[in-house]
Formats: C-alpha cells, structure tokens, sequence
C-alpha cells in the first residue's frame, strides 16, 4: 500500500458563491465544507499527511476558529497563491519524506465515498497517473458573450475531471518544474509532459460546490454514498454471528 500525501487546495476566491465568506467554511450539514471534505482523508492507512491549502484572506479566521479542530484531524495549513497552481505547489514544497503518491482534492467536493478513494489509489499507484472523471452525457452547445449559440460540439469522447486526482511523487512534482502556465487541474500539467494519465469511473454525485444551491444537492447525496463493507470479526463463531 503506497504512502499518500494529501493536498487539499481551497484558496480559490469563490466569486460565484456569493455569500462575501469562503465557501469552504460554508456549513454542510452542520460542518464547514472543508471538514466534511478533509475526514474523507485523515483516518486512511495510506495517507501519512494531510495540507488544507487557503487563501492569505482566510489564514487568520480558519487558524483561529478551527486551527485547533484541524490539528487533532492531524491537517496542516498551507497558504495558498494567486491561482490553483501557485496553491497546489506552495504545498508541494512541504511534502512529507515518506510520501509516494500525491493526492490533490478540492476542498469544495465534500461528496466522496471512500471506495472511490480506494479506487484511484490503487490506479495511480499501477500506473502512475489517474484522477476520478464522469463521461458526459448531455448535448454541448458553444455559446458566445452574447449568449447566442456558435455550434453544438460533439460529445462523443468527453468526460469531466474530478477530483481526487493522484500522481507518482516525483511525477507531479517534474509536472510542476515544467508548468509554464496555470492549470485549471494537475492532469493537464502531467498530460504535458507526455505521461498517459489513466481515467478512473467517478459518479456525479462528486459534486463541486460553486454556488449556494449546491448545498442543498450536496446534504441530499452525501448520506447516500457507497461504503464499504463492513469486516466480519475475527471470531469462531462469527459466520453464524453474521
């Protein structure tokens, strides 16, 4: 089982929200986001650190409301940069030595079951590069500032990243070395280098959470999604038990 470094970024300004507070503290059934998202991590086998990656604007609050909350989960708090990809590699800088893998996760995608986890775990680890993707199903229309419609654009092939997205160590970290240009996702960086990035079945219920009536899709599913299997316990007598 490969040791994990988890990167948790949720620096970004969140203007579509609209709430004039970081989405990542908005409340999920009775918890911020970013706490809903970060314990789909923290009590893994696999994963040996854990960064919450936030804006300057929010260091203060998030260390003083919940710094202390986030210690005991074993989080650090990273301060992100101007764009995704200054976040992501502030946080790189700060891996720990006995991490194989890189794990980068939205902090605003709190609907994620550990059985995907486990999933594109195991891929990355086989082959070196694999995020979480949902192939699209809708028709695509190219709409232009005037909302006016330019083309439909042939959907055939299409899948929407998601996150978890898991890279080889010193993979993702060359990825990075070589960006000239902000991401808006890791993949991107490591397709540049010319390493195939494996894609691995996601769900839609993976949401990102980009406006306010996101919550309320997000507290309907989160309860719903799938667990693993509870293990039978080691007992004598435990298949007639069960």
């Amino acid at each position: 089982m490969a040791k994990v470094s988890v990167i948790v970024p949720g620096a970004g300004a969140g203007k579509r929200f609209g709430t004039g507070e970081s989405k990542i503290l908005a409340r999920l059934k009775g918890q911020p986001i970013m706490v809903r998202t970060l314990e789909a991590f923290t009590s893994r086998d696999d994963v040996v650190q854990t960064q919450l990656v936030v804006a300057a604007a929010d260091m203060e609050q998030v260390r003083s409301r919940y710094g202390g909350h986030l210690g005991l989960m074993g989080v650090t708090i990273c301060q992100g940069g101007p764009t995704r990809t200054d976040s992501v590699r502030n946080a790189l800088a700060r891996l720990a030595d006995e991490a194989e893998l890189v794990c980068v996760h939205d902090a605003v995608r709190p609907c994620l079951s550990p059985l995907w986890i486990d999933t594109v775990f195991a891929e990355a680890e086989k082959t070196g590069a694999a995020i979480l993707a949902y192939p699209i199903h809708g028709t695509l229309k190219r709409v232009g500032e005037s909302r006016v419609i330019d083309e439909t654009v042939p959907r055939s092939g299409l899948w929407e990243a998601q996150t978890p997205q898991v890279f080889r160590r010193d993979l993702l970290l060359k990825a990075y070395e070589s960006a000239t240009a902000a991401a808006t996702d890791d993949a991107a960086l490591v397709e540049a280098l010319g390493h195939p990035v494996a894609v691995v079945m996601g769900d839609p219920r993976n949401i990102k959470i980009t406006r306010p009536s996101d919550l309320r899709f997000a507290a309907a599913v989160i309860d719903s999604l799938p667990k693993p299997k509870p293990k039978r316990p080691d007992h004598p007598f435990a298949e007639a038990q069960w």
